[in-house]
This record gives structure tokens, sequence and C-alpha cells, in this order.
């Protein structure tokens, strides 16, 4: 039977109005975006977020959001005159984005002697190569929101520090 609705011509398809008559549909992952972030790490199963809201909305120094087998993002806050702490990855590649807030990046070869500084701020990206001393200060008046992708994954499964000095005594 036509029907001038159909542009496919099966009975089967109906696709206009969009979405009118249309069986509901069996989402089995929920779908993120959007969603209020709670302290849940997604990894390894199939994931979509809105990474800018999901990195404002944390308020934990460091929550790990998703980790595989291969990667790992975390969303971190880092408060008013704090930083993230000098710190070397001699295995792993870092790609870190602000979403909020602004700092100086100071990367290097030697601890003691960074020379590689930049003023980054929201929407500014850097990454870090492996094997490079790093850290990252916060200069701005607000807490700097970002998102942190490593390669391979740094942190445990699951991980949530929800200030630094609980990160710090984390790690030793």
């Amino acid at each position: 039977m036509y029907n001038p609705n159909n542009p496919y011509g099966s009975m089967y398809i109906n696709n206009y109005p969009y979405g009118v008559n249309a069986s509901p549909s069996y989402n089995p992952m929920p779908n993120h975006y959007g969603d209020p972030m709670g302290n849940a790490d997604y990894g390894p199963a199939p994931f979509a977020v809105n990474i800018e809201q999901a990195a404002k909305q944390n308020d934990n120094f460091r929550t790990a959001l998703w980790t595989g087998k291969h990667l790992q993002v975390t969303l971190m806050s880092i408060n008013v005159g704090e930083d993230i702490g000098l710190e070397i990855h001699p295995d792993l590649d870092q790609f870190i984005r602000i979403e909020q807030g602004q700092g100086l990046v100071l990367m290097g070869d030697r601890k003691d002697n960074p020379d590689f500084q930049a003023y980054v701020g929201e929407g500014s990206a850097f990454i870090i190569p492996a094997g490079k001393w790093h850290n990252l200060i916060n200069t701005g008046n607000i807490p700097i929101k970002l998102y942190s992708i490593y390669a391979p994954p740094q942190h445990p499964h699951g991980t949530v520090h929800r200030s630094k000095a609980e990160a710090e005594a984390a790690e030793h």
C-alpha cells in the first residue's frame, strides 16, 4: 500500500513525522551526556559524555572518569593558588585540556630547570611527552577544571582523590 509519508516505500519503515508512531527502543547502555557526574569510573564499557560539563561539575582533585586497557580519562579540579605538583611519567604520554580557569604550565627534562613555560586558560590544551617533568599552577581566581588523557592509564580504576593531600598520601 502506498504511503506518501514514507519515502522508502516499505511498510516496515515509517520515518515521518520523526519519531511519531515509532516503537520505543531499548538502550542497554545509559547515555551519560549531560547527566550530573558521580564518582564512577565508567571504563572499560563504551561511554559518551559531555566532557566540558563533566569537567566543570567535578569538585574532586582527581576523579578517574574512564579507565581502559590502554587509555584513561581523568577529571581534575585545581584550587586557587594550588598546583598539580611537579611530577614525571617515564612511560606514558598525557594530554590536558582546560575547561575553566587559568594557569602556568612548566615542563622540562630536569626537575630543577623547566625549559618550557606557557600560560593556559579556558579552551587551551597541552601535551606532556613521556619522561618530561611537569606541573600546572593555578594563577587565576577560580579553580581550574580540566580533563586529562593518559596513555597508558596512570591511576587505578575508580580512583577518586578529594584533595591534593589525599592524592599525595595515596602515591606514597
